[in-house]
């Protein structure tokens, strides 16, 4: 990082409740336990690493509240609740620095609609385009070649970066982010066989991204048939994911990537899907269940706060059993043709 922190600093920013060791020091930059020097800083987020903190150089540490070791000299410990998010707050501070925000204008280059409503305080960045009637926020930053479609509308305090879509009538709240690539509005797949031929099924509906939702690279998210696909407030979606038409993700869910969700599925708040992980068509899924990577859910999941794996996807301890089980089959076959071979040279000898 281009910049140094004194533990004075380190100190307003996390607000430790506990410090131990050395608290005139300065670091200027961020390394994992091992690799840590003198002038790092570093922290314990997994428990298993725990025993790499008596042996890590960093001057300061961020670690949990229960950890009963003494920093060596020139060290501090900092302890906090949650390490990781404490480290996630200096790397916030650290991006505004890297990464500030530029002043509020539109840039020369962009296309701009005489109709489309565009705070004083939000940024139009170079080769943007801004349909008509479209309404940008508060402190909204568009950076480079950002679409805007007609009469879509962006809340206060978001962030799209270069080259993310948002397309006709489609909506975002407050504070969220487009990260490169996101097409928000895409069409969704949808076809009816007419006379032997695939009939394009208009998709007429929008987008409504609720606030504080961050979409990661070359997500999709396409409109609805008609009515809206929604991802409900705080819901955070990695890279590569596809969300089909008329889907609805309730609040507070994670999609990692490369996430498929088939059509008019709901997922309810707090979802968790792993990588690669997907969802049929037309099936509802309980408040905060959890499906590993690859797990493919192909009905309604009805009990809330359960863990699914598996293709289809089952319970999780299940779905375990049987993976051991799996691996026990040739085994099992040998076995088996070995009764069988025994008992035909039985029934040979009882005919004898």
């Amino acid at each position: 990082m281009d910049t140094s922190f004194t533990v004075t600093a380190l100190k307003a920013i996390v607000q430790p409740q506990q410090i131990r060791g050395d608290e005139s020091l300065t670091v200027t930059r961020i390394a994992a336990l091992g690799d840590a020097e003198p002038g790092d800083i570093s922290f314990l987020g997994n428990p298993k690493y725990r025993a790499q903190v008596t042996e890590s150089k960093a001057s300061v540490l961020l670690l949990p509240l229960d950890h009963e070791g003494e920093p060596a000299e020139r060290q501090c410990f900092l302890l906090v609740e949650n390490p990781s998010a404490a480290l996630a707050q200096i790397c916030a501070r650290i991006e505004q620095s890297l990464w500030p925000r530029p002043e509020a204008g539109v840039h020369p280059s962009a296309v701009v609609s005489e109709s489309a409503k565009i705070a004083a305080s939000a940024t139009v960045g170079p080769l943007c385009v801004v349909e008509a009637d479209a309404i940008i926020g508060e402190r909204t930053h568009l950076q480079a070649q950002v679409f805007v479609g007609r009469g879509a509308v962006i809340g206060q305090d978001c962030w799209l970066a270069a080259g993310s879509h948002l397309a006709t009538t489609c909506e975002l709240g407050d504070r969220v982010r487009l990260h490169g690539g996101v097409v928000v509005g895409s069409d969704g797949f949808g076809y009816e066989v007419v006379e032997g031929k695939h009939a394009k099924v208009p998709q007429i509906g929008i987008v409504v991204i609720e606030s504080d939702v961050e979409i990661g690279a070359n997500a999709t998210l396409d409109r609805a048939r008609f009515s809206r696909t929604v991802i409900g407030e705080g819901t955070k979606i990695d890279n590569q994911v596809q969300v089909a038409h008329n889907v609805v993700v309730g609040r507070h869910c994670i999609l990692c990537a490369q996430v498929g969700i088939a059509g008019s599925t709901t997922l309810e708040d707090y979802v968790v899907m792993g990588g690669q992980s997907g969802a049929a068509g037309h099936i509802r899924v309980a408040q905060g269940t959890q499906v590993a990577g690859r797990g493919g859910l192909t009905a309604n999941i009805s009990e809330p706060g359960k863990v699914y794996s598996g293709m289809p996807a089952m319970p999780y301890r299940m779905e375990r059993r049987l993976v051991v089980l799996q691996r026990r089959l040739p085994d099992l076959f040998k076995k088996v043709d070995g009764l069988f071979s025994e008992l035909e040279i039985l029934k040979k000898t009882s005919a004898d």
